[in-house]
């Protein structure tokens, strides 16, 4: 993951990659883990994604408001 977006991914929060939102398993420094259940990857292009493809990443909203308010307050 892009090191900017660190500080918003955690586990059991959401991401959505391409559009998709999914639930944030595992997080060590620059990866995150996903499920993507069998539903889910017939739905979308996820089974023809490469390694190294950029994809669209966006992180939960509540997340961002979270982070900037504990950054106010401080």
């Amino acid at each position: 993951m892009p090191l900017n977006l660190r500080n918003y991914i955690a586990p059991k929060g959401s991401v959505a990659i391409n559009g998709v939102s999914l639930t944030i398993n595992n997080v060590s420094k620059n990866i995150f883990d996903v499920n993507i259940i069998p539903h889910t990857l017939k739905g979308t292009n996820f089974d023809k994604i490469k390694i190294g493809e950029l994809l669209n990443i966006e992180v939960d909203m509540i997340a961002r408001y979270t982070l900037n308010y504990l950054k106010m307050t401080k």
